[in-house]
């Protein structure tokens, strides 16, 4: 049997490598910080929670390069939320805690784009937020860097500045779940495959950004990542 069409892959480059990491699906963590959570609106406690965008929402920027991305349709209050990555080489499920940093192939720098306005129309009528955080090119991701040469992330500077202003500045550390604890969690609701990329919640600070706006982000120890909106 054969594709009636050649399917598309969706790939993001690996930092030092000519190889492509190929993308299975896209998990984003909800609230994962304190101070964002009260941004948004509830009492800083809450559990996270997830939800996915599609693979091909990737919009890989190698190292020291500066991605393009179109502002998107439909929406008039996009903004931004920079996010440490983690990229999965195995997988499973029912992962123990324990367990988790063997299932992790690297680290990258993403921005969860989102379109605020259609996300806020979706919480007041109980509807799902695919089109305010699952839209083309909503997921903006630096080149992978291995595990090997970074080790299992338990802290590190998290900081995005737009037009040279900053606007998030935070620590891993801060998370409310930790990177084993959310690979635990994520691995009771799905089976986590290969390729998976887990996003991993954001800092306080979000805001809102316009055409023309240059993005730069940065992870201590991971990598930087730099966009401009046209």
């Amino acid at each position: 049997m054969e594709f009636i069409f050649s399917p598309q892959q969706a790939a993001v480059p690996i930092d030092g490598s000519s190889e492509l990491f190929p993308v299975h699906r896209i998990y984003c963590v909800g609230r994962n910080y304190a101070e964002h959570a009260k941004e948004m609106g509830d009492n800083g406690r809450e559990a996270p929670f997830f939800f996915m965008k599609p693979a091909d929402a990737v919009l890989p920027v190698a190292q020291g390069s500066v991605g393009v991305m179109p502002y998107p349709t439909m929406t008039s209050d996009l903004h931004h939320e920079i996010e440490l990555v983690v990229a999965l080489g195995s997988g499973g499920k029912n992962i123990p805690a324990a367990e988790a940093a063997r299932h992790i192939y690297g680290y990258a720098v993403g921005l969860d784009m989102t379109r605020r306005d259609l996300q806020a129309a979706a919480k007041k009528l109980g509807r799902p937020w695919c089109t305010s955080k699952g839209f083309d090119q909503s997921a903006p991701i630096s080149s992978i860097q291995p595990i090997n040469a970074t080790g299992l992330i338990k802290q590190g500077a998290i900081q995005l500045s737009v037009n040279g202003q900053l606007r998030q500045q935070g620590d891993i550390n801060q998370m409310i779940w930790s990177i084993a604890e959310t690979i635990e969690q994520l691995s009771n609701f799905y089976e986590l495959r290969p390729g998976d990329l887990i996003f991993t919640g954001t800092p306080a600070g979000v805001g809102p950004v316009v055409q023309g706006d240059l993005l730069e982000g940065s992870i201590e120890g991971v990598g930087e990542l730099s966009i401009r909106l046209v």
